[in-house]
């Protein structure tokens, strides 16, 4: 493996450490209650977070948090399920219903641990009444298909959803609630991670319907008679029942992003972030991304060599082949492209919960050399992109990034580094 890629998989790495619910959870733990803690959660990091909270939590406690499946760790106290994302199942609808049924009743004196990260969508998929879970399958499966935001594809869930939307806080009152938020949104806006169960929610019914009429979305007559309705009104800002309610984001990209950074300055090479929160076509930002990159190797502008550039956030890929997936490497091989093999230029990108998409992979890697190796086997990369199938490009080249599961989430990650004077 070349130095380069060494360094940037050290970025990465640095990027998902500072991320760690076990560094980033223990500084917000709230003081003991008169009356009972619950722990409840749900997301990629919540089983992490819940053994965080439970070594470092001294008095009694009990709850139950939902995460993927294969990222469950060991907890003593607290019940940890696993279900299925993005697209939920059975065992996440139980589970939600479960997560009702134990903070129903708590009193004045009790308090609420929620534990909030990436992912919590799909695994609290509880639907309103008259709507079944094969309906939320469905229209998760559109949602992600169709190259809306995440914040646009959350904004649906939540006006379609018995627990998200303020309505898991709502049902805590008159507990006092607490929400620990690991976010994997750009802007970190808490009505987005995990679609906002504990934090009360600006957005409408009429919001959800314009999204699904702007990215042509069909809805069963059903489902969108609750939409057009109302009755999948959320809980709204200033409802006493969220009255007092903390909410305190303890992990960002924007921390990731500074963490990588630190790393790089460390090696000698200047580190410049360019956003945290850059939304968009994976391809496009990765042709924008390969053009300031151009731009830095070939004129020194706007930044000197050598030279790292990072950036996060949430791209989209609106789906239009049958490859195998992935915003990070869909991003990487359009910046590929575009470069053209452009000397000293290399490129990492992946996300930091371990998986691009459906993939077990966590993102990949591209170099100078990476079109030339590619032709070299008979790929296509023109192909490729239009088959959404980066996955299946980086790996055949043995430049998939593979992490395993990291236990946390803040999104994406990626990092184009530029070491050359070509002028």
């Amino acid at each position: 493996m070349n130095k380069e890629r060494n360094l940037l998989e050290a970025l990465f790495e640095a990027a998902i450490a500072a991320a760690q619910p076990e560094r980033c959870v223990p500084p917000h733990l709230p003081p003991a209650p008169r009356g009972r803690l619950v722990v409840i959660g749900a997301g990629k990091a919540s089983a992490a977070m819940a053994r965080a909270v439970e070594r470092h939590y001294a008095g009694p406690l009990e709850g139950l948090v939902v995460t993927r499946y294969g990222y469950a760790v060991p907890c003593q106290r607290i019940e940890i399920v696993e279900a299925a994302h993005p697209v939920p199942d059975a065992a996440g609808l139980h589970a939600a219903e479960r997560m009702l049924d134990l903070v129903r009743g708590l009193g004045a004196d009790d308090t609420v641990l929620c534990l909030i990260s990436g992912g919590g969508s799909a695994l609290l998929p509880l639907p309103l009444p008259g709507i079944s879970l094969e309906d939320k399958q469905a229209v998760n499966r559109a949602l992600l298909a169709s190259g809306a935001s995440i914040g646009e594809m959350n904004c649906v869930r939540r006006h379609l959803s018995a627990i998200k939307g303020g309505r898991l806080a709502a049902a805590c009152h008159p507990a006092h609630v607490v929400t620990l938020l690991v976010s994997d949104v750009p802007g970190d806006d808490p009505c987005d991670i995990g679609s906002g169960p504990t934090v009360a929610d600006p957005s409408t019914c009429a919001d959800a319907l314009a999204i699904v009429r702007r990215y042509g979305i069909d809805l069963p007559p059903h489902v969108r008679a609750v939409l057009d309705s109302g009755a999948g009104e959320s809980v709204k800002p200033g409802d006493p029942r969220l009255a007092g309610h903390d909410v305190r984001l303890v992990a960002t990209p924007q921390m990731a992003l500074e963490a990588a950074a630190r790393v790089a300055r460390e090696a000698g090479i200047a580190a410049h972030i360019l956003g945290d929160s850059i939304e968009g076509e994976a391809r496009d930002v990765g042709k924008v991304m390969a053009g300031l990159a151009l731009q830095v190797a070939r004129h020194e502008q706007p930044f000197v060599t050598p030279c790292v550039l990072l950036s996060g956030g949430e791209t989209t890929v609106t789906v239009r082949g049958d490859g195998r997936g992935g915003r990070n490497v869909e991003f990487l091989l359009a910046a590929a492209i575009a470069l053209r093999g452009e000397p000293g230029v290399h490129g990492l990108a992946g996300d930091t919960d371990g998986v691009d998409g459906q993939e077990e992979i966590a993102g990949g890697y591209f170099s100078p050399t990476t079109l030339a190796r590619a032709f070299g086997q008979g790929i296509r990369p023109l192909h490729s992109l239009d088959r959404n199938d980066g996955h299946g490009f980086f790996q055949a080249l043995g430049d998939a990034v593979v992490t395993g599961p990291t236990l946390t989430n803040v999104n994406d990650f990626r990092a184009i580094l530029v070491t050359n004077r070509t002028r």
